[in-house]
């Protein structure tokens, strides 16, 4: 069975493995992300480091990547984590560089990929992947199909406001929602600055029942159902699925849920009568492995 060497790249680090095509991993790594104000030539030497280990055994390369990406002609547009790659037509780069095929995919929709071909979505004609990470990066599926958009913007949920009478705070953005929003919320709970508090402090005393990281975990999934519900108001989805790492979580899907189901008791119109559909939410199959799969279903089948 033929072998494939699949990228994440992300703003901390640059996840590699080895893959089938069955999507099966076979051995996996990471290497610290090249620094915003690095150069291209040092990215290059720097992915060329993780190739040359792997040159003999694969048949392609797949790559996960943030930003806005022309995943048809491999071309990076705009990319805020590697600002040297701004512009880049990356697939041709590499494949002349590497003499071997070579595909890139924006990550959200990697994400979404994966779900849809052997996870979470795989059964839905319509659904959405939103991604709880630095922001809220995501995909959607659309009759059966990755949407991506004309200008290959369609998922990025991350510039959609939560606030329309306060546009101009950025906390008013789904960005917020990402796993800053809801660390924050717990430090500010018990009283302590931002950098004393990161995901894994915080489940610690949401996992063991603390109240006071309870009420910040509901305050932030309120949040996030009202994003959701919004998602699902535009396109009557079968499913939204939540990924990134803290969607492990299981209590913030069970939080999550319930903060969607309160909606009931808030929304006018369904208080007045009107049957208006829930989202319903669930967990990604694949978690932190997401954007690996739908790279590699990309470089494969699409």
């Amino acid at each position: 069975m033929k072998q494939y060497l699949v990228f994440d790249w992300g703003g901390t680090l640059i996840k590699y493995a080895l893959m089938n095509s069955d999507a099966e991993i076979i051995g996996q790594s990471s290497i610290p992300t090249v620094p915003r104000n690095a150069d291209r030539e040092t990215f290059l030497q720097t992915l060329d480091s993780v190739f040359e280990q792997y040159r003999e055994a694969v048949s392609g390369v797949a790559i996960s990547s943030p930003g806005i990406i022309d995943s048809a002609e491999g071309i990076i547009h705009a990319v805020g984590v590697f600002p040297y790659l701004n512009e880049c037509s990356i697939r041709e780069v590499l494949q002349q560089r590497w003499q071997i095929p070579v595909s890139i995919e924006n990550d959200g929709k990697a994400a979404a990929l994966a779900e849809l071909w052997q996870g979470s979505l795989k059964d839905c004609e319509s659904g959405a992947v939103m991604t709880i990470g630095t922001a809220i990066g995501g995909g959607l599926v659309l009759d059966g199909k990755l949407r991506r958009g004309k200008d290959f913007f369609a998922g990025e949920f991350s510039g959609a406001c939560i606030n329309i009478y306060a546009p101009e705070k950025p906390e008013n953005y789904w960005a917020s929602l990402g796993v800053r929003g809801l660390t924050d919320r717990v430090a500010r709970a018990y009283g302590i600055g931002p950098k004393e508090m990161d995901g894994h402090a915080a489940f610690a005393k949401i996992n063991a029942g603390e109240e006071k990281a309870l009420s910040a975990l509901k305050e932030y999934t309120d949040l996030f159902a009202i994003a959701a519900f919004n998602l699902n108001i535009m396109l009557d989805l079968d499913r939204i699925c939540i990924g990134g790492g803290i969607s492990r979580q299981p209590v913030l899907i069970e939080y999550l849920r319930s903060s969607i189901e309160d909606l009931r008791n808030i929304h006018p119109d369904i208080v007045a009568g009107t049957d208006l559909p829930l989202p319903k939410v669930t967990a990604c199959r694949f978690f932190n492995e997401a954007n690996l799969i739908g790279a590699l279903y990309h470089l494969l089948y699409e």
